[in-house]
C-alpha cells in the first residue's frame, strides 16, 4: 500500500509515523521545498518527532516530495493541511480546495481520499467531494471518500495516534468501510459515524466542549479574585468526586489549532445555515479572548501595590508556548500579553527553555539565558506556561513578584491568578 500525505506539519508528520511503522509506503507531500529537503534530510520541524525517529522512517519506507503526480500511484491520500480563519472570522479552506484540485488533477481508479482537515460540517461531501468529481471519476466506483479528525495532542506521553481511538465517517458505507480498513491498520480503535457530518461535528463537539468549559473557569478566576476565593482549592476539591465532574484550570488564555479556532467553524456553520449563533461558542470565544488583557490589568494592580508603574517596569515571562512541554508556539496568549504589557510601557524579556528565538508584533525579545539571575532581577515575573523545567516555588521565592497564571505555586508569597 502507498500512502501520500498532503501536509508534513503537526499532524501530517505522526500520521506518516504510524503508517510508516506499519508497513505502509509513505509519501508526504509539502509545498515548500525547504521543509520537503529538511525532511529528507532527517530533520524534524515537528516537536513529536525526533531527528531519530524522523530517520527511522526514512529507513523504514517514508519520503518527502512536492512534486504533485506522486497522487496518481497512491492507494490512499490524506489531507491535513491547515484551516485558519479568515476576516472576520470566517473559515478558510484554501489549502483544503487547493489539495483536493491537486488529488483531482492525479486521481486514479481505486484511489480512498480522506480529509482530517478540521472544519465545518459538510464539507467534505459539499466542497471536496465536487472537485474530486472534476477528475471523471464517481464516488465509490471510482474512488472513495472519508472525513476522519485529527486528534493528535502534542507532548501527551501516554496517548499517541496508535492509543487514540479514530473517528471515521465515509461519504458512504463503503467508503467507510475503506477508510477504517485503511487506518485499522495502525490504530487500535476505529470508530465509525454514521457518515462524514457526524464525523466532522464531533471533532467540533469535541473542542467547543473544552472551549466553554475553560470559560467558565476562567470567569470564575475574575470573581473569585474579587471574592477573595481560592479558585484553584475549589477545583481540587470539586475534582475529588468521582463522578458528574471533569476538573478545567483558568489560564492567561487559550492557545494551539484547536481551542481559538475550530469551534468558530461550527459557531459559522450554524448561522450561515440556521440564520442563528451558537451563543456559548461566541461567548466563550469573548472570555478567553479577554484573558491577557486581565492578566496584564492584575500585573499592573500588583505593581501598584508596591508603589511600582508598569511603565518602565522590567516583566520577565516564563514560558512562551501555548503548552507545557511543547516547543509549538500556535496561537499562543503569551503574544497578545507581550504587546498589551509593550503597549502600557513594560520593559520586556523571556525565558523558554523549548524557544530559542521568539519575535512578536512588537519585534524579538531578549531571551534570557540565566534564569536566576534574570528572575531575581526583573521586577515582576508572569509563569505562563509551566514547563517541566521550571521549579515554580524556588523561582516564585526569587522574584521580587510572581504572577502566577497556572496556579502551579504553593507558597504565599506568589500571587495566582
Amino acid at each position: 500500500m502507498k500512502a501520500v500525505i498532503i501536509g508534513q506539519g503537526y499532524v501530517g508528520l505522526p500520521l506518516a509515523q504510524a503508517a510508516v511503522g506499519a508497513g505502509i509506503s509513505v509519501v508526504g507531500l509539502e509545498s515548500k521545498p525547504e521543509t520537503v529537503d529538511a525532511l529528507n534530510a532527517g530533520k524534524s520541524h515537528v516537536g513529536d518527532i525526533s531527528d531519530s525517529a524522523l530517520v527511522e522512517m526514512l529507513n523504514s519506507g517514508y519520503g518527502a516530495t512536492a512534486d504533485v503526480t506522486t497522487i496518481a500511484d497512491a492507494d490512499v491520500v490524506v489531507i491535513c493541511v491547515p484551516t485558519p480563519l479568515g476576516d472576520q472570522g470566517v473559515p478558510d479552506l484554501t489549502y483544503v480546495t487547493s489539495a483536493a484540485t491537486q488529488i483531482a488533477e492525479n486521481l486514479t481508479a481505486g484511489t480512498l481520499v480522506v480529509l482530517e482537515s478540521t472544519t465545518y460540517p459538510g464539507t467534505t461531501e459539499e466542497v471536496v467531494q465536487p472537485i474530486l468529481e472534476q477528475s471523471g471519476l464517481a464516488l465509490d466506483t471510482g474512488f472513495h471518500l472519508a472525513f476522519s479528525p485529527e486528534r493528535i495532542d502534542p507532548g501527551n506521553p501516554t496517548f499517541g495516534l496508535r492509543n487514540t481511538p479514530k473517528v471515521v465517517g465515509g461519504a458512504t458505507p463503503a467508503s467507510t468501510r475503506a477508510a477504517a480498513e485503511f487506518y485499522g491498520t495502525f490504530i487500535e480503535t476505529v470508530v465509525t459515524t454514521r457518515g462524514t457530518r457526524e464525523a466532522e461535528t464531533a471533532k467540533l463537539l469535541e473542542n467547543t466542549y473544552r472551549h466553554v468549559n475553560i470559560a467558565l473557569v476562567n470567569e470564575m478566576a475574575r470573581f473569585c479574585h474579587d471574592l477573595g476565593i481560592d479558585l484553584w482549592n475549589v477545583i481540587d476539591a470539586a475534582a475529588t468526586k468521582p463522578f458528574g465532574f471533569q476538573a478545567f484550570y483558568p489560564g492567561p488564555g487559550v492557545g494551539g489549532h484547536c481551542i481559538p479556532i475550530d469551534p468558530n467553524y461550527l459557531s459559522y456553520e450554524v448561522q450561515r445555515k440556521l440564520g442563528y449563533p451558537f451563543r456559548f461558542v461566541e461567548l466563550a470565544e469573548s472570555i478567553n479572548d479577554s484573558m491577557p488583557a486581565y492578566v496584564v490589568d492584575r500585573v499592573q494592580d500588583a505593581l501598584n501595590d508596591v508603589s511600582k508603574p508598569i511603565k518602565g517596569s522590567s516583566v520577565l515571562l516564563l514560558g512562551v508556548t501555548y503548552k507545557a512541554n511543547v516547543k509549538d508556539q500556535r496561537e499562543s496568549p503569551a503574544r497578545p500579553i507581550a504587546e498589551l504589557l509593550a503597549a502600557k510601557g513594560a520593559r520586556l524579556s523571556y525565558h523558554d527553555p523549548r524557544v530559542a528565538r521568539w519575535t512578536t508584533e512588537i519585534g524579538e525579545l531578549e531571551s534570557e539565558t540565566d534564569l536566576e539571575a534574570a528572575v531575581a532581577a526583573a521586577d515582576v515575573v508572569m509563569l505562563l506556561q509551566a514547563h517541566r523545567e521550571y521549579d515554580v516555588d524556588a523561582l516564585a521565592e526569587l522574584a521580587q513578584l510572581f504572577f502566577d497564571t497556572r496556579g502551579k505555586s504553593t507558597i504565599a508569597k506568589a500571587i495566582r491568578l
